[in-house]
């Protein structure tokens, strides 16, 4: 929970930080959802880089979030990285994040500066494929053995943003509902902003948000330039929260998630941004890909085209 003394500096922060230009948002100032494929939905097929980006083009994806392992796998294949490019570009797919976990919130200063120096790796190789945003995950920090004051995170995300100002990606904080720190949309959100940086942002997910109880009414505090991508799933009734697993996700849709609420605050708000399907269910990765996919979408499209209601 946020202290109040917490609070106030974070409302200090947020009036002091700089407007940030429509053209900063996820979707341009758009007023239409955008699909994209995060490829842990895919991940169960083992694909590489090249077969990923194929799919999505296949399944009629907008854009992609490829993880950070694949590109660096791609990149030991001379010229594979500049392919995959062309083949994004030439399709009109957008690379529109990354997935990484670079330890960049960690108390230790000399595995910090590990984490940094891997976190500013992993943006050269999203810029090398046309990549806008990588994620930044309370990596490193998940344990309740640690213990990370928000302020000392903000201070740090500060440094990864300044990091994303070199090579031209943006990091957006991500959290995890499970984990012992930055595990609620309100903590990445007051990071975010005491970051006082133009370009901070949050990655929020409705498993996360589900297993961290954050509430989702926690989204009217969403702003376009705020929230940039938005990971896409569901979860079912059982098992309940404090035995769910990442691999209990299910389709938009198909679970109890309140998609009329998350979608009302989202239009309530002229907040837009891509929508990227992020699964681990393996009991979908026996279908053939290409059907697997079909199906994601078009649940995707259904929840975010639904009437809604804040």
């Amino acid at each position: 929970m946020i202290s109040r003394r917490s609070f106030v500096k974070l409302a200090a922060a947020s009036a002091a930080m700089p407007a940030v230009a429509a053209a900063a948002s996820g979707r341009n100032g758009s007023r239409a959802f955008a699909f994209a494929l995060n490829t842990a939905t895919i991940r169960g097929y083992r694909l590489p880089l090249k077969e990923q980006i194929s799919a999505a083009i296949r399944a009629g994806f907008e854009g992609i979030e490829p993880w950070v392992s694949d590109l660096a796998a791609a990149e030991k294949t001379t010229g594979a990285l500049e392919d995959a490019r062309k083949m994004c570009s030439d399709s009109g797919l957008q690379v529109v994040s990354a997935i990484g976990f670079a330890q960049w919130a960690v108390n230790d200063p000399a595995e910090r500066a590990k984490g940094l120096e891997q976190m500013k790796r992993d943006m050269e190789l999203v810029a090398k494929i046309g990549g806008q945003r990588i994620a930044a995950p309370p990596a490193g920090v998940y344990n309740k053995e640690v213990k990370l004051e928000l302020d000392a995170a903000a201070e740090r995300y500060r440094l990864v943003l300044e990091l994303g100002d070199q090579t031209g990606v943006i990091p957006q904080v991500e959290f995890w509902g499970k984990s012992a720190n930055i595990s609620t949309l309100a903590q990445a959100l007051y990071i975010a902003v005491a970051a006082s940086h133009p370009k901070a942002c949050v990655l929020a997910d409705v498993f996360h948000m589900y297993m961290g109880n954050s509430g989702f009414d926690n989204l009217r505090a969403l702003t376009s330039s705020m929230s940039q991508v938005f990971h896409m799933n569901d979860y079912p009734e059982n098992p309940p929260r404090e035995k769910a697993q990442d691999s209990d996700r299910v389709w938009p849709g198909d679970g109890i998630a309140p998609m009329e609420k998350i979608f009302g605050h989202f239009r309530t708000n002229a907040v837009y941004p891509w929508l990227s399907l992020e699964l681990f269910n393996p009991e979908y990765w026996k279908l053939p890909i290409d059907e697997m996919l079909a199906t994601g979408l078009a649940k995707l499209r259904r929840v975010a085209q639904a009437p809604t209601r804040a």
